[in-house]
């Protein structure tokens, strides 16, 4: 990954060398997300300043140097991320005419831009992405993040500054930057576990949200408008079903995956995956190994409690697909030693209980790999939750169950705290169900897959009451109209817990 930030002053009245200073210090906070180098652009006279740290994937020469210019002259950018068409896209514009001083996908984007413009062109790349544009003709700045909010950007307004960058410790490193929390965002994540977008922990600064561009004119106009929106494609997806059989429809999945797999390998870094044993990362595993003529390299966690250790499985998936593995086991001691550093890794209050392991495979998997895929996004877009499972089920009861009697079978559920639920169901095979049954007790009375996902997943009921001087709603996202509950659901966690 790399990092970028910057800041656009309205009135420019900041000299230059003070910018520079100040977005030095801004970048220099983002150092872990690209220590390969740094760089700066400035235009005191606009009151623009663009800070970048690198991480070098595709073309480690100086030609990948970030923030880059355009050909031309028009456009300068800083841009984290992956745009995997790249090689498609630049053959269409040497086609076109452009010229190419080296070969990173930084510099295709922005051939793409001036050929197409920003919207077009952003419509044309698949990838994960946050930028900032400055357009020079214009005056006109614009961010842009991917689709699913893969790559993080954020933003804020203080006083006569708009201020951005990858993390929040880049944006509370600018002098105007005003770090109030926002109470509703607090008791957010007191019921979520996290600050759902576009919410942060600080008022006045929000999350881009994904498939979105913010457009800041020199006047200090903000607008928001989306490009791409996942309502529309699952609105079509639900109308224009795949209509082959079974063979046919596991054919062409296989294809897609494999194609999926095969353009994320693109890099002049060593590249590895997150085994974890489960059917994601195992299918992304397998669709590498079977693209590479050596062994790719795994890596996987494990426990001590073997309630939790999935260890096994991927050493037995990464024997099976001969795989160059790397495994680490974690005593509680290990988990703890984390804790500390959790606040430095995630900038602002996030619970997710995977983040402790995620850190640590992530650590063990650098010492051999700049770049490791993973199965994240499988759960949301292959059912692989139980809640898919539940929610048909439940709404069915819910419709011709008398409300008394829903009552007592919720009763007499949570008369049983979990711990106890887990040790009844340690004795027939079953694994730690006790937080779910108490979830799937709350939600009996549930009317609609709204209200259903509302209750499975929310982590603290009582959280609004918990924290003063409260003004909102917590809501959650808007369901799409779908009508399978299920993929109603999913949808849901796509536009939610996902990012």
């Amino acid at each position: 990954m790399c990092g970028l930030t910057g800041s656009l002053e309205f009135q420019p009245a900041t000299p230059a060398d003070t910018l520079a200073r100040q977005i030095k210090a801004m970048a220099d906070t983002l150092r872990h997300r690209g220590p390969d180098s740094d760089g700066q652009w400035i235009d005191a006279k606009a009151g623009i300043a663009l800070g970048f740290r690198r991480l070098a994937i595709i073309d480690l020469s100086p030609a990948g140097a970030q923030p880059m210019t355009s050909h031309d002259g028009r456009y300068v950018i800083a841009y984290n991320g992956e745009v995997y068409n790249f090689p498609e896209l630049r053959r269409e514009l040497v086609g076109k005419g452009h010229q190419f001083n080296g070969h990173s996908d930084t510099e295709v984007i922005l051939a793409a831009i001036v050929e197409w413009g920003l919207w077009a062109a952003v419509g044309r790349f698949v990838g994960m992405f946050a930028f900032a544009l400055w357009d020079r003709q214009t005056g006109e700045l614009s961010l842009v993040r991917d689709r699913l909010g893969i790559k993080p950007l954020y933003y804020g307004q203080f006083g006569r500054h708009l201020v951005f960058a990858s993390e929040l410790h880049a944006l509370r490193a600018h002098p105007a930057f005003v770090g109030a929390v926002d109470r509703d965002a607090l008791a957010l994540y007191l019921k979520r576990n996290c600050i759902p977008s576009p919410r942060t922990i600080h008022q006045g600064v929000n999350k881009l949200p994904p498939g979105m561009i913010l457009t800041q004119t020199p006047k200090g106009g903000i607008q928001l408008s989306p490009y791409w929106h996942l309502r529309d494609v699952a609105l079509s997806g639900q109308s224009a079903q795949f209509q082959g059989d079974e063979g046919e429809g596991g054919e062409e999945l296989e294809r897609l995956l494999a194609e999926a797999v095969r353009c994320r390998m693109v890099a002049d870094v060593p590249l590895g995956v997150f085994l974890s044993g489960g059917i994601d990362s195992s299918t992304v595993a397998a669709l590498m190994q079977q693209q590479s003529s050596t062994p790719i390299k795994t890596f996987s966690i494990g426990f001590e409690d073997a309630a939790y250790d999935e260890a096994v499985d991927a050493r037995a998936v990464a024997q099976h697909l001969g795989t160059e593995h790397h495994e680490l086991y974690l005593t509680e001691a290990d988990a703890l030693d984390v804790v500390p550093r959790l606040s430095q890794v995630y900038d602002e209050p996030f619970a997710d209980s995977s983040q402790i392991p995620t850190y640590l495979v992530s650590q063990m998997a650098r010492r051999e790999v700049t770049v490791a895929l993973s199965g994240d996004g499988g759960d949301e877009m292959f059912g692989g939750y139980n809640r898919y499972l539940w929610v048909e089920r439940v709404l069915g009861a819910a419709r011709w169950l008398p409300g008394p009697l829903k009552g007592m079978i919720a009763g007499l559920i949570t008369a049983l705290p979990p711990h106890q639920w887990d040790r009844l169901a340690a004795l027939l095979g079953q694994r730690n169900p006790g937080d779910k049954l108490h979830k799937l007790a709350g939600v009996l009375h549930a009317r609609d897959p709204g209200q259903m996902y509302e209750g499975l997943t929310i982590h603290w009921p009582g959280a609004a009451r918990m924290v003063l001087d409260r003004n909102g709603e917590l809501p959650i996202a808007a369901g799409a109209a779908l009508a399978d509950p299920a993929h109603a659901m999913m949808y849901l966690d796509a536009m939610t817990y996902l990012p």
